[in-house]
């Protein structure tokens, strides 16, 4: 009987996983199943660009993994029992079912739009493809002059107003934040974001509480009413609801708690990486919702499951961070770099270049995933240009 390992989420979080479990086990031994909703992988970190009109590179699941081993599902996950260790899913042909013998949940997180009135039925968001697409088409029949308010002064609310107010400037856009936007920068980064800001006219509506969405606009705690014909909603992520409704220990926030090779404390056969987990990093800090955590984290998860698969010590390393990238439109950013515990140092790459690094970055990302073959698991060591690893067989079940 073969091993098998699901993987329900194909995120950059998800899609790691399975990959590195391909490359670090074999064939013989496993059976790696990884379920998604859509068939195709979709670049997270790229949904401001398609909001504003961009076209992004199409990336079929089952091209992706083709020869790797990895199976890929298209379906709906439902439910989870981690006592029966099965899953309910629907597909096209309706509801089933899968068993595994060691799941690893990377289900992510979506809009936390549920806080504030309206702002699920109201506001727009990037959290997904769908989501953008959907603010897409509304900013496409926006006239010129028409309002867009940003709410959330963190990566992902500057990345889309400055890629809306660059790809539309005919429009009046405004980011609007509970605390002070991007005020964990540097000093150096937050004068070049302010220099952004005035140069795409964003106007910046800082420590502003934001009680009510509508379809004209917000409500404020002190300001009273900003006006916007389109609200987008990007204050903050929140883990979907599958988790909490098992017998897994989670947190309050809806993630899974896990140890340091990302195995869930209350459920040893489930590890949880990416968004859907909550693990400490460096300095005991939980590591934040972001591609910049998910990855590292599918890593540590597939490194764990194959050591302890075939008998090898289990890697247990301290995840931490090295920098922050962020996209100021097309052609500006910065790259701030931070301490291993996600604290910002003075220094700071801004402008053009800083646009080209996270470039580079978000391209890098989604190669690793579209390339899941440059090692191919064999009974052999072998060795690539920058990893040195060997696919044993299962001694451990």
């Amino acid at each position: 009987m073969k091993h098998r390992i699901v993987v329900l989420g194909a995120g950059y979080a998800g899609a790691h996983a399975a990959g590195r479990l391909a490359r670090r086990l074999h064939s013989d031994d496993t059976e790696i199943t990884l379920v998604n909703a859509e068939p195709e992988f979709v670049e997270r970190i790229r949904m401001h660009q398609l909001a504003a009109g961009q076209e992004l590179r199409r990336r079929p699941l089952r091209d992706v993994y083709a020869g790797t081993g990895v199976a890929v599902r298209p379906a709906w996950v439902t439910a989870v029992d981690v006592d029966r260790k099965t899953v309910d899913l629907v597909d096209q042909h309706g509801a089933d079912g899968i068993g595994y013998d060691t799941l690893v949940y990377a289900l992510g997180s979506t809009a936390a739009d549920d806080s504030v009135p309206g702002a699920a039925e109201h506001a727009y968001h990037v959290s997904g493809e769908q989501g953008a697409l959907r603010l897409r088409e509304r900013l496409h029949d926006l006239a010129a002059g028409g309002t867009v308010l940003v709410v959330g002064g963190g990566l992902t609310g500057i990345e889309a107003a400055t890629e809306i107010a660059e790809s539309r400037p005919d429009l009046d856009v405004a980011i609007a934040a509970r605390g002070g936007v991007g005020d964990w920068l540097s000093d150096k980064a937050r004068r070049h974001l302010r220099t952004v800001f005035d140069r795409l006219g964003i106007t910046v509506q800082e420590h502003t509480d934001i009680t009510r969405v509508d379809e004209t606009g917000v409500l404020t705690g002190a300001a009273g009413r900003i006006p916007a014909q389109v609200t987008v909603w990007t204050a903050g992520f929140a883990t979907h609801p599958i988790a909490a409704a098992t017998t897994l220990e989670v947190a309050a926030t809806g993630q899974i708690v896990v140890d340091g090779t990302m195995r869930s404390v209350s459920h040893p056969d489930v590890y949880a990486v990416g968004d859907a987990g909550i693990a400490q990093g460096a300095g005991g800090k939980p590591l934040r919702m972001s591609c910049a955590s998910g990855i590292p984290m599918a890593w540590q998860a597939a490194d764990a499951i194959a050591a302890r698969l075939t008998g090898r010590q289990v890697p247990e390393k301290t995840i931490g961070y090295f920098l922050q990238c962020i996209s100021l439109g097309r052609r500006d950013g910065i790259i701030q770099f931070v301490t291993p515990d996600d604290q910002a140092k003075p220094s700071a790459v801004t402008g053009r270049p800083a646009a080209r690094i996270k470039e580079f970055v978000c391209a890098g990302a989604a190669w690793s995933i579209a390339h899941p073959t440059v090692m191919v698991p064999t009974r052999r060591r072998h060795v690539s240009a920058t990893v040195e690893t060997e696919a044993l067989p299962v001694t451990a079940r």
